[in-house]
């Protein structure tokens, strides 16, 4: 694995205060943001095609995707090229003001050769909802005995578990800012909440890695802060500059899926760096020194 250089902070510097303001300001921030897209929208994030239903085409077509958004009213969720031909497999949510009859009329009238036609009933994806819900409490509600376990103490592990808390909201909240300023789409899908998983896996690691140097380590608060940094960091870079290149070769290549896992990957990982040595680490030093280090 690649080494950086990870600098020596002197928090010395910054009162607890100072370093955990930051944090849960944006943390504050984000959940609010998912308020605001619930009440506009119904959903606190935008839903995908396994969450919503709906209808999905295979259209033969020499348009490009371009033309194949200008050519629809419904709203699509995703157009998935299949290598190696002019295909597209196109799915758009169910609105219920759209049936799969009409978006099949429209495509034919648009000159496109409809292959296949399916669709998703909406109960379906509400029990996709139900279930994805149950995977990430669950996954949560483990992760945060684990760490109780770990560690025996309160603060110590209240710290991890929300930094994993703010790790997932604020992704969830930049999908929400993309799609109210219509710059991009992310919705959320399988696929994006097997990403919010792994989010959940990486946190836990690095800040069990902080906590277990400071806690359990012989040396100083702030050596042990330092050690624990130079893995932490380059570990966490290392990620999201894979997931960086991941994103960027996927959408060359027109990949579905794999863009958002990346673009959710990057977000959450470099939230989990503010996170970790900002927030868990104020936490940290007002356990260890009992509020005396400001």
């Amino acid at each position: 694995m690649v080494e950086f250089d990870v600098p020596e902070i002197d928090y010395d510097r910054y009162s607890n205060r100072q370093l955990a303001g930051p944090p849960l300001a944006v943390l504050g921030f984000s959940l609010l943001v998912l308020v605001v897209y619930y009440l506009l929208h119904g959903t606190p994030v935008p839903l995908g095609f396994d969450f919503t239903g709906g209808t999905e085409l295979r259209i033969a077509t020499d348009a490009g995707q371009s033309g194949i958004r200008e050519a629809f009213d419904a709203p699509i969720d995703s157009i998935r090229p299949v290598q190696g031909s002019n295909e597209y497999i196109v799915t758009f949510l169910d609105q219920g003001s759209s049936s799969a009859e009409a978006i099949k009329s429209t495509a034919e009238a648009a000159g496109f050769d409809v292959q296949r036609t399916s669709t998703r009933s909406a109960a379906f994806g509400t029990t996709n909802q139900q279930n994805a819900l149950l995977g990430l409490a669950l996954a949560f509600a483990g992760m945060s005995v684990f760490v109780f376990a770990l560690f025996r103490t309160f603060v110590p592990s209240i710290a991890v578990v929300i930094s994993a808390f703010s790790d997932i909201v604020i992704p969830l909240a930049i999908m929400d800012l993309l799609a109210l300023t219509g710059l991009f789409d992310i919705n959320l899908s399988l696929g994006t909440v097997a990403a919010l998983l792994m989010l959940i896996g990486y946190s836990v690691d690095s800040d069990i890695l902080l906590n277990n140097h400071i806690l359990r380590r012989r040396g100083s608060f702030y050596e042990s802060t330092y050690n624990a940094m130079q893995t932490g960091v380059t570990m966490t870079l290392t990620s999201i500059a894979a997931m960086i290149v991941m994103t960027l070769v996927s959408s060359i290549l027109s990949i579905p899926l794999l863009p958002d896992i990346g673009l959710i990957l990057v977000f959450g990982l470099t939230a989990d760096l503010m996170n970790t040595y900002m927030l868990n680490l104020s936490l940290l030093r007002w356990y260890k020194f009992e509020g005396v280090a400001r």
